[in-house]
Parts: C-alpha cells; structure tokens; sequence
C-alpha cells in the first residue's frame, strides 16, 4: 500500500488546489505554520525582528545559486505556494512553482492522474501500442497525467508565487514556470508576445530562476513548440531580452531526433542557462474497455 501523496489522485484539481497538500506534506506544513506563529509572537513580545539564515558554503547550485542538494520537485506537483512551502520545509532544494500563464486557464475534467501498469521499463517501442490505466495505485509506480496545464489569473498566482520566494531557505531556491497561450488571433507574434509577457510577469514576483514550457501539447496541435527549433529560438532570445541576467531554462520533451535536438542545442546554447528534460514519451492511454481513460 502506497502512502498517502500530497497530491491525491482520487480528488479533482480543485479539490486539491484548494484543500491540499495531503499526506506527510500537510503534517509538515501545519507544524511550519505553528513554528512562524511562535517566532512573529516571540518578535513582537521582545521588540526584536526575525533572525536571518546565516549564509553557509554549499558544495552544489543552480545557475549560480547555492544549494544544499542537487534535488527538487520539477514543475507540475507543487501547484500553489502552500505545496512549494512544503516540500522547502521538507527539505527539497529546487521547488519549481507549476506552470503559470498570463490568463486563468481551466484544468482538463477529472480524473488527471492515472497508474500505468508496465512489465520492465517504458520505452519508445511499447508505445506504439495503446498503455491500459487505471486507479490501481502500487508499487512499482508510475502514472500517466492529463492537466492541460491550468492557471489562476496572474492578479492571484503572482503574489503566491512571491511569498513561495521568500519562503525558500538556505540552500534552496524557487524555479518559476510558465507557458504561452496561443491567442484567438492565430497570429505567430501574438503568441511569442504571450510568452514573453509571461516571464515578465514571473520575474515580477522575484523568482531567481525562470522556466519556459515548451513541452506540453496543450493547444489543440499534435506538435510540439519545442520541436520547432527556429521557434524556439526567437522565444529564447525575446524572453532574454526582457528578463536580463536572470537565469531562463527550457523545458523540453523527449526528442526521437538526436540531430534536432542537437540542432536545438546550439540555436539556444548562447542564450539560455539550461535545458530541463525530459517530460516523458507520449503514448495513447486507453481502460481496461479500450475506451480513452483520461477526459483530456
């Protein structure tokens, strides 16, 4: 029997948006919560401000920034800043705040996350054959998920995402994410413009390292933007240019290719500070029936 996740499966995205994070995440979140309220008591009774984290030397960091360990929680889990505060107080040194854009956006219909069940690896041949899915949640895990990659309006993610800033500690730091959102104009500068307004609007919240999603098929095309080196490129170079010295990553998916994405590797080596990868091998995800298993 599995223990049980921060993010339950068995509950919709707005369940655990707004009652989550769950399990062992939500005992360690109540305790964090307890210890600030002691230490702003102890503040105000004694007349004295918080005491800062002393700087230490740490043997690793990310583009520059230090960390504790090289281990964190990718974008997609930590879906508001009460999990990112979790998972810091948890220990995970690189939180990355999920995907945001510059628009509410909706959450696919329920159920999102689903087991799949393999025999052996998951591999590029097994895909091409529908993966049978389920709520048989087990060891060994490994799952399948449809989101679409929601969004609450920037008026309301921008502040949560700069108290997840302040809530990292020594040692950790917080990877804003974000997408563009292809506009109902269809125009191809439209939709970069998009992009860049949507770094802007994360470096706003202070976030000390950025990561443009370029790997999820969420608008209605079978095709990748990351695949689209020339593309790619343009948003890279305009997305510099408007955030400067703060660090940008690219969010990738699995390429079949290796000559594009080595193609892609120089067209964006000179201009971004890293490449986060992979976001697994799409497959089709049929039930037990044969029947499409997740709504989105």
């Amino acid at each position: 029997m599995l223990q049980h996740p921060f993010y339950d499966p068995e509950k919709s995205y707005e369940e655990n948006f707004q009652h989550g994070p769950y399990g062992s995440f939500a005992e360690v979140l109540k305790t964090e919560s307890e210890q600030e309220s002691a230490r702003e008591m102890l503040s105000v009774a004694e007349g004295l401000l918080p005491v800062s984290v002393q700087k230490q030397a740490f043997e690793y960091d990310l583009c520059g920034i230090p960390l504790e360990l090289p281990f964190g929680i990718p974008a997609g889990p930590l879906i508001n800043g009460k999990y990112v505060q979790a998972a810091f107080a948890k220990r995970f040194s690189v939180c990355t705040y999920k995907t945001v854009r510059t628009r509410a956006y909706p959450c696919h219909s329920a159920p999102n996350v689903l087991a799949v069940h393999l025999d052996g690896d998951l591999t590029v041949e097994k895909t091409s054959a529908p993966l049978v899915a389920d709520r048989e949640y087990r060891n060994p895990l490994s799952i399948t998920n449809s989101f679409g990659v929601p969004s609450m309006d920037p008026d309301w993610w921008q502040q949560d995402m700069a108290h997840s800033v302040k809530s990292a500690g020594a040692g950790q730091v917080l990877v804003g994410s974000f997408q563009g959102t292809r506009p109902a104009s269809g125009k191809v500068e439209d939709f970069i413009a998009d992009y860049v307004l949507a770094a802007r609007l994360v470096k706003e919240t202070g976030a000390p390292i950025l990561e443009a999603n370029l790997s999820c098929p969420n608008e209605g095309t079978a095709d990748l933007l990351c695949f689209d080196v020339a593309r790619v490129a343009e948003i890279a170079q305009r997305i510099k240019e408007e955030i400067g010295n703060t660090p940008l990553i690219l969010k990738l998916a699995y390429f079949a290719s290796n000559e594009v994405l080595e193609e892609l590797v120089k067209a964006v080596g000179s201009v971004v500070q890293g490449l986060s990868v992979i976001n697994t091998i799409p497959a089709k995800i049929v039930d037990a029936q044969g029947q499409q298993a997740l709504p989105g």
